[in-house]
């Protein structure tokens, strides 16, 4: 049955999954190859692109910061993080994923329909929570994965579509 939690948080929660065992897979392949696993902190795909911590912040605010805001109402960018290394920047994520399991289901169902907004300064862009979820909190979540999953093949994690990919949802209706 589809739902507003239904619509994001198991998605939330599997991109964010995914994203953990995509940095893990990371961790070991540098151990193994003996490198540095801060030569990916300061990378970025081009110059005017944010840098490797953005991308791990972003994800964990277009996860667990989305599933908050809906609850409010309200979403912005996200908040600076202090500097962190390439295992704090994975604890990032596994504190969110923590976090984003004690979501109430019934509390998201009680927000659907409601206005959401996206606020940047004075800048701001009116949603219902479920265009919200459609519109920009996935893409966004989908393109900082997508992003982190980049910077790290780049750097020859070896890495493939199923890593991204993560548990899918899989099954046949029961007839």
């Amino acid at each position: 049955m589809s739902n507003l939690y239904n619509s994001s948080v198991p998605t939330y929660r599997r991109v964010l999954t995914s994203a953990i065992a995509i940095m893990e897979k990371g961790a070991s392949y540098f151990a193994e190859q003996s490198i540095d696993p801060g030569e990916v902190i300061d990378m970025r795909l081009a110059p005017d692109m944010a840098a490797f911590p953005f991308q791990v912040n972003s994800v964990r605010h277009h996860s667990l910061g989305a599933a908050k805001g809906l609850l409010v109402g309200e979403f912005s960018p996200p908040p600076d993080i202090p500097e962190l290394d390439y295992q704090g920047l994975l604890k990032l994520l596994t504190d969110a994923l923590v976090e984003l399991d004690t979501i109430d289901a019934d509390a998201l169902k009680a927000v659907e329909g409601n206005a959401m907004y996206f606020r940047m300064g004075d800048f701001e862009i009116p949603f219902t929570s479920e265009n919200f979820v459609t519109s920009f909190s996935l893409p966004n979540l989908y393109f900082h994965a997508t992003t982190l999953y980049d910077m790290l093949r780049i750097k020859g994690v070896p890495l493939g579509k199923m890593d991204f990919l993560g548990k899918m949802n899989v099954g046949l209706p029961s007839s």
